[in-house]
């Protein structure tokens, strides 16, 4: 099938009543449907259009579309407030949470020979594909699999069969899948759309998702000169054809080159977003490429609370801490708890600077014996809002106390990096 809608360019603007209306035209190509799901992003995406795009299939589909389920991955449930904030009128009940350690399904190995050849030889594990039960039992005659296409620290660019293999996949495969991306290296990957995780995924989907009526709804999301966001982009198709057109556009508008290395950045975390590090950290992700070395970035986060989301992987983090890849893969080979939860370690390498630039983490909610025990510089986070007041900063570079910085009102829209590091 061609694509559904395939909208997009550098400067559209696609206002919400022209969104629900390509949404509607696409919906309409696929004839009559009775049983369907939507499975969106979690309030982690909250600018990614997803929200109102679900709202606008439930009242296309009305009491057809019989169930939502946010693709969580390994992020806690979503709350009544955050449901109403995110979806809007769609009904609470509609809503199925995933649990990532138990509900789940596998359809299917890729080969640890695939693994092998797309690590560089570097892993031997096989790779099982999992995804909630409720998209297996379900009898569903649609899936809509809802989300934004941008630069991410594991996939390369987010989204497609990500949303389903990861965002409502298993403890396993959400492990090896982040471990593979780390070992291979964030910085080969980041911003492009095919790479090796994104190969095993496609391998998956090829093998074990061909029988499920999966239909992607893919947006591209960007900053206007204003600062306020805009829908550049949406992508509506049953194969990837409509996730590389999205990310064609997403690396055109959400990819910034710097004209020189930034000597400090300051990032702020939104508290309706970001409450862990585990989110907070696309502000080192993010921005990696572009800091120069012995650079510093400043995280401003009034809402950080936690670690992890999950339990045992705040645990983990605060045990290990981010220490570098040789300390991690060393501390993988050496311990038990760490090598079961390689999507913690893959984390533990993501949110490290290598030694290269300073990380200061501003907590609302963490003291400075938890960020200096994980191997951060702590902040304090009233006299840094003080001295760089996020209402008062232009995105970009700004003058400050005689000092240029460059500020970030939300490190995950985008990925920035100087020519250098490309």
């Amino acid at each position: 099938m061609s694509l559904l809608c395939a909208e997009g360019g550098v400067d559209r603007e696609i206002s919400p009543d022209e969104m629900n209306q390509l949404l509607a035209d696409a919906l309409g190509k696929l004839g009559s449907r009775n049983r369907v799901l939507a499975v969106p992003p979690d309030m982690t995406r909250f600018h990614s259009q997803a929200g109102p795009l679900t709202e606008s299939a439930w009242s296309y589909y009305r009491d057809r579309l019989r169930h939502v389920l946010p693709a969580l991955g390994t992020h806690a449930p979503m709350r009544p407030d955050q449901l109403t904030r995110m979806f809007g009128a769609v009904p609470h009940e509609l809503f199925l949470v995933h649990n990532w350690r138990t509900d789940i399904e596998t359809l299917g190995e890729v080969p640890a020979s695939f693994i092998e050849e797309q690590s560089e030889g570097r892993l031997h594990y096989p790779w099982p594909a999992q995804v909630n039960k409720h998209l297996i039992h379900g009898r569903w005659d649609l899936i809509l699999s809802i989300g934004q296409v941008v630069p991410h620290e594991v996939i390369g660019m987010a989204n497609y069969n990500k949303n389903i293999l990861v965002g409502t996949g298993g403890r396993e495969g959400i492990n090896r899948s982040h471990y593979l991306g780390a070992v291979y290296g964030m910085e080969r990957i980041m911003g492009k759309a095919q790479n090796p995780v994104r190969a095993v995924l496609n391998c998956a989907s090829d093998q074990f998702l061909k029988h499920l009526p999966i239909v992607y709804v893919q947006t591209v999301v960007g900053r206007k000169s204003d600062g306020s966001l805009a829908l550049r982009g949406l992508y509506i198709g049953e194969d990837q054809a409509c996730f590389l057109a999205a990310a064609a556009l997403s690396v055109k508008v959400n990819f910034e080159t710097v004209p020189e290395p930034i000597r400090k950045a300051v990032v702020y975390l939104d508290p309706h977003e970001f409450h862990s590090t585990w989110l907070g950290n696309k502000a080192i992700y993010r921005t990696r490429m572009a800091l120069a070395d012995r650079g510093e970035l400043i995280i401003l986060a009034p809402a950080v609370r936690e670690f992890g989301e999950d339990k045992t992987i705040d645990n983990l983090i605060r045990k290990y801490g981010y220490r570098g890849t040789p300390a991690t893969l060393k501390a993988v080979e050496q311990n038990a708890d760490l090598a079961s939860d390689l999507s913690a370690a893959a984390h533990l390498i993501h949110g490290s600077s290598e030694g290269r630039f300073t990380i200061t983490w501003c907590p609302g909610e963490l003291s400075r014996e938890e960020i200096e025990g994980v191997g951060y510089q702590y902040g304090d986070l009233a006299a840094m809002l003080k001295k760089y007041d996020p209402a008062k900063l232009d995105h970009g570079w700004n003058a400050v106390e005689g000092e240029d910085i460059f500020f970030i009102a939300n490190p995950g829209l985008g990925l920035w990096a100087h020519a250098s590091r490309l």
